[in-house]
């Protein structure tokens, strides 16, 4: 049977959850789901905004025939072509034979990559600004390129001031039966989901995502409705600022993250009494084990917090496997604007230190505390001091 919920009057949401998903594009760990949003609207003209991933596309089916009512499908816009928003648009052009595929000229291009039916005849192309007018509604077509695909474009909704924002603004996370923001305890329990998707999948692309915000504060927005996710009806300023100060790579919080990669856990313990240290000055700060905590976690941490310290033993003459993997992540993700400190551990030769610190000036504004700190197999009693003085640097750079 269906599953739906109204947006407004002539809105409704026809998506589906899937809570079996066990990694986002593969990569990515979801432990309490995704939702596939796609919404429908019904006015002189019918119009689908986007389709969903295959796990979910009977259900999803299943919604739009009884959202439809015997109603015809007039048009299916397309914002995004990534199969989790996409997978079901050549089963809906089946079904609905009247049917008109709005994209751009990119789009098209990657509809014909993914699916194979004649989509020349039906296809209706827009460029930016360009509008299709469904009876009371008047859609606006607004390009926003690599946010984060090619062909991404947005829809400005200029009659009820609702943004259809694609991969922008949304949330890893089932919806649980609610739609909007403010049903949930949107901070305590989606913000830290909520940041992990826009840093690990929209990340990178900051500049673009910059671009797309500039666009959206010439529009009368009331509400966003991303693909992923809750929609967006109230106390939007919240999360427009967190997507500003994201795509800037200005840190969310004044505090210290500390990223650690510890065999025998002589590196974890100079790590923890660094952490220490940084406490008894009052500085906030939050410690993760990059062997076992998701890269995508720490990512997403980096994101938030204003000074990152890194700490890895010396491994196969390297930096161990998990850090330099999460530092990979990191400046593939372009993160910047951030104070760095670095700890390094080696038997007989640490090279770690210079190596990660080699990684991180790939990145954009990156002030390190000097000196790393060089530990031989296990701390020893002068080195204390070392540490003691490194937490003195960056508790200084915080409180300055």
């Amino acid at each position: 049977m269906h599953c739906m919920r109204n947006v407004t009057a002539d809105l409704i949401w026809v998506g589906a959850n899937d809570r079996r998903l066990a990694m986002f594009e593969g990569v990515y760990s979801v432990p309490a789901g995704v939702s596939y949003n796609s919404y429908l609207l019904l006015d002189e003209k019918t119009v689908l905004f986007d389709t969903v991933d295959k796990a979910v596309r009977h259900r999803f089916m299943e919604n739009i025939t009884a959202a439809l009512d015997g109603r015809i499908l007039d048009y299916l816009v397309v914002q995004h072509m990534e199969p989790d928003h996409s997978a079901s648009i050549e089963e809906i052009a089946g079904k609905y034979r009247e049917l008109k595929i709005v994209c751009n000229a990119k789009t098209l291009a990657f509809i014909k990559q993914f699916h194979h039916f004649d989509i020349d005849s039906r296809v209706i192309i827009v460029a930016e600004n360009d509008t299709l007018v469904t009876g009371k509604h008047q859609l606006q077509f607004i390009m926003a390129a690599m946010v984060h695909w090619p062909e991404v474009m947005v829809t400005y909704d200029a009659t009820d001031g609702i943004l259809f924002s694609a991969d922008a603004f949304g949330s890893f996370g089932a919806l649980n039966g609610a739609l909007f923001a403010d049903e949930v305890d949107f901070s305590r329990d989606y913000l830290d989901e909520a940041r992990r998707y826009y840093a690990n999948i929209v990340g990178k692309y900051g500049p673009q995502v910059a671009t797309l915000l500039g666009k959206a504060a010439n529009l009368n927005i009331q509400m966003i409705c991303p693909l992923h996710g809750f929609v967006w009806r109230q106390d939007l300023s919240d999360i427009r600022d967190k997507y500003d100060k994201w795509s800037h790579y200005q840190p969310e919080e004044i505090g210290v993250m500390i990223a650690y990669a510890s065999v025998y856990g002589n590196t974890e313990n100079a790590a923890e009494i660094l952490s220490v240290h940084l406490r008894e000055q009052g500085v906030r700060t939050v410690m993760y084990d990059v062997s076992v905590t998701p890269a995508s976690e720490v990512v997403a941490a980096a994101f938030r917090f204003s000074h990152l310290v890194f700490a890895s033993t010396t491994y196969n003459s390297g930096i161990f496997v998990t850090m330099e993997a999460l530092l990979a992540d990191l400046v593939a993700h372009n993160i910047s604007n951030r104070t760095i400190a670095l700890i390094e551990n080696g038997s007989w030769a640490a090279t770690s230190g210079k190596l990660m610190r080699e990684r991180l000036e790939k990145c954009k504004n990156i002030t390190f505390i000097e000196n790393t700190i060089s530990i031989k197999s296990s701390l020893k009693e002068p080195q204390l001091e070392e540490l003691a003085l490194m937490a003195a640097k960056i508790a200084a750079d915080v409180n300055q």
